[in-house]
């Protein structure tokens, strides 16, 4: 139930005057459908208007002058502008009106009128000029221009000065709320109220209040953090009071791992520990495994799933894409059966008699261990007893698809996998109500993957080694990047490089994109797995999952284009076997600072956690790391980058209240309750909550 007072917030924004059928989705769409969202819209930039005379003008500059109007050209055609020549004794500028309305403005500011304009000064061939200025009053009402004002995100048919009024507005409404935060804290950071903190993001007076590390900026970002921080906290605390079932360590798993034909790195030992401790306790799991590409999470969750196995339970293994779940069935699948443990693949393409073999299998219990994709949580799939549900790359699975698989067993331990790395100092924001372990350790045998830049200019030569490579047995992936908004230009770009290469290099070039059917990618991706094809051309719309040991050549076209993170990731495709791996950035000369910086630190490491926390200093919070394709939230006044001490200490300062309050009944816990509700992570928790 939200707390009255935040009723005035939670109105819809038709509620403010001058919001009706028509500016209504306008509002809604540059803000948001409540109060709320507008009282919470940033200015992205402050105008500070002060009085100058014209041959002070700076062209670009919002500027003040009074002068005296001298002559008025009326258009000669609808399409011409009505033209004002104005001056004072420093000199003359020419005031520019489109628009129908030239008798209106003639009248209202005639020949030999004093007048203070306020606008942008624009140097033109023909003299110095400003087009529709902001403000245009008699000398004696110059207070109707204010001296220091906001600027707010406008959208087509709703300029930024009337979403300046509905702000203030929306200000006005805004109740003083009970203070949330510690008093020691509010202190020792210098904090205003909560009230004077949103006040003061609305009455900017210089460019300094707009900075995130101003105080009262720092001072919003904290109680949006901590917001986030506590309701994850107690949906963390929910799940450990839920028991499930305890699962122990079994002599099948150390089987499995004795027939392995290679050694635990010391970080799959760590996480297989801390997984079988979540596991044997009693209390519901959920943890996330983070590592990259070819770090060994599927074989760490694989011995998990023999333990389940062995004490009676069945395990879900589920992947975004039938390629991805392929993959996992032909790692798993072989030891586990060989050792007792039934394992089914159930995807999309299963029909029939098939499917209903395998749906008997799972409801029967027969069957121990299921992977699949969506497939997995459709209403007509049972399982006998689901008590491990495993999800690689859990950011691309919806909330209600990861919850529909385990609500097919009681009281599911979950267990998600991720290969892209996130810098620690970001971890809880995307993973706080999860216990995270770190695979950050290489298996032995990976030979590091040599890594190159070239420019585009140099594509022939690559092509050419490329083909001498080809012709010695290799394998090679030739990704082309997203160079268009459009799709289709993009599938046009990758179409015509896999026929360059063709001519090139033969017949042996397969080509995979998003408009291609499920089935038809399968069927070249095993093409290129059993090396019935030695090049394989996709786009960036691909996830291009499958594990090809003897594929040893990454060209990536146009590398700038990429994200850190999804470079790294590409690059992880290759050097899968002992065979020595090679990965050349193709980039569109002359590089940013910033981009050759980047290419750089690929070059110089293949540590995914090193490359995330290196991007993020090079580049702040933005979204180079595709953060928001892994769940990173959408937050309004918290950076990322910027606000990182914040992060950790909204952390640490839910952690202490859930310890300590848990039912928030203290007077900080009232508070803190409203703070919930007005951020709405309270009452959308279970929309946000990753399992």
């Amino acid at each position: 139930m939200r707390p009255e007072i935040l009723f005035p917030l939670y109105a819809p924004v038709t509620s403010l005057k001058g919001v009706g059928p028509r500016v209504a989705p306008l509002l809604q769409r540059l803000a948001g459908p409540v109060v709320r969202d507008v009282a919470f819209l940033k200015p992205h930039s402050v105008i500070v208007r002060t009085p100058a005379m014209l041959s002070a003008s700076l062209d670009g500059q919002v500027m003040t002058f009074e002068v005296a109007i001298d002559d008025i050209q009326r258009p000669r055609g609808s399409a011409q502008p009505l033209r004002m020549r104005v001056s004072d004794p420093t000199g003359f500028m020419t005031l520019v009106f489109f628009g129908r309305f030239g008798d209106q403005i003639e009248k209202r500011h005639p020949v030999g009128a004093r007048r203070i304009i306020s606008g942008k000064v624009e140097d033109r061939a023909f003299g110095r000029q400003m087009v529709h200025p902001d403000y245009m009053v008699a000398p004696d009402k110059a207070d109707e221009i204010p001296q220091i004002e906001a600027v707010y995100p406008a959208t087509e048919g709703l300029p930024p000065r009337r979403v300046r009024g509905f702000a203030a507005e929306a200000l006005e409404r805004t109740p003083a709320l009970p203070e949330w935060q510690d008093p020691a804290w509010l202190a020792r950071e210098r904090f205003p109220s909560w009230r004077e903190a949103l006040a003061r993001l609305h009455a900017p007076e210089g460019d300094g209040d707009l900075s995130p590390l101003a105080p009262h900026m720092r001072r919003l970002a904290y109680d949006e953090l901590l917001a986030q921080q506590l309701a994850m906290a107690q949906r963390k605390a929910e799940r450990r009071k839920e028991p499930a079932a305890k699962i122990a360590p079994s002599e099948v798993a150390a089987a499995i791992r004795a027939d392995l034909p290679f050694a635990f790195t010391g970080a799959q030992e760590r996480s297989l520990g801390e997984i079988r401790a979540d596991l044997a306790a009693g209390e519901r799991m959920s943890r996330l495994i983070q590592g990259d590409v070819g770090s060994g999470k599927t074989v760490v969750a694989m011995c998990a799933m023999a333990d389940v196995a062995v004490g009676g339970g069945q395990s879900a293994l589920m992947a975004p894409t039938e390629i991805l779940a392929r993959q996992h069935y032909e790692t798993i699948a072989g030891p586990l059966t060989a050792h007792g443990v039934g394992v089914i693949l159930l995807t999309g393409r299963d029909k029939g008699a098939g499917r209903a073999d395998k749906l008997r299998a799972l409801a029967s219990g027969a069957v121990k261990v299921a992977v699949g994709t969506h497939a997995l949580f459709q209403d007509d799939v049972a399982f006998h007893q689901l008590q491990l549900a495993v999800i690689d790359e859990q950011h691309r699975f919806g909330v209600n698809d990861r919850q529909r698989l385990q609500t097919k067993g009681w009281a599911t331990h979950m267990l998600a996998m991720s290969a892209t790395p996130i810098p620690r100092t970001l971890e809880l924001t995307v993973y706080g109500d999860l216990d995270v372990s770190r695979i950050d350790e290489k298996p032995p045998g990976r030979t590091p993957v040599a890594t190159r830049a070239a420019p585009m200019t140099r594509i022939n030569e690559v092509e050419a080694r490329l083909r001498d490579a080809v012709a010695g047995g290799a394998q090679a992936f030739w990704i082309c990047p997203m160079v268009s908004e459009s799709e289709l230009v993009d599938l046009k770009a990758a179409e015509t490089r896999a026929m360059e290469l063709k001519e090139t290099i033969g017949p042996s070039v397969g080509l995979i994109h998003g408009k291609m059917a499920a089935g038809a990618k399968d069927t070249v991706m095993a093409e290129f797995a059993d090396g019935r094809l030695s090049v394989l051309v996709a786009t960036t719309v691909v996830e291009v999952g499958v594990n090809v040991p003897n594929a040893t050549i990454m060209i990536i076209e146009q590398a700038e284009r990429f994200g850190l993170a999804q470079l790294h990731q590409l690059r992880g495709r290759v050097g899968r076997g002992r065979q020595e791996s090679a990965c050349v950035l193709l980039y569109d000369p002359p590089l940013s600072e910033t981009a050759q910086k980047r290419l750089d630190i690929l070059r110089r490491t293949d540590d995914g956690f090193l490359i995330a926390e290196t991007d993020l200093e090079l580049r702040g919070g933005g979204d180079a790391l595709g953060l928001k394709q892994s769940g990173f939230p959408d937050y309004v006044f918290a950076d990322p980058f910027t606000h990182r001490d914040l992060i950790a200490a909204a952390g640490d300062d839910a952690r202490l209240i859930v310890g300590r309050d848990p039912e928030l009944t203290s007077e900080r816990g009232k508070a803190l309750r409203v703070l919930e509700e007005l951020f709405d992570w309270k009452a959308g928790l279970g929309l946000r909550d990753a399992g």
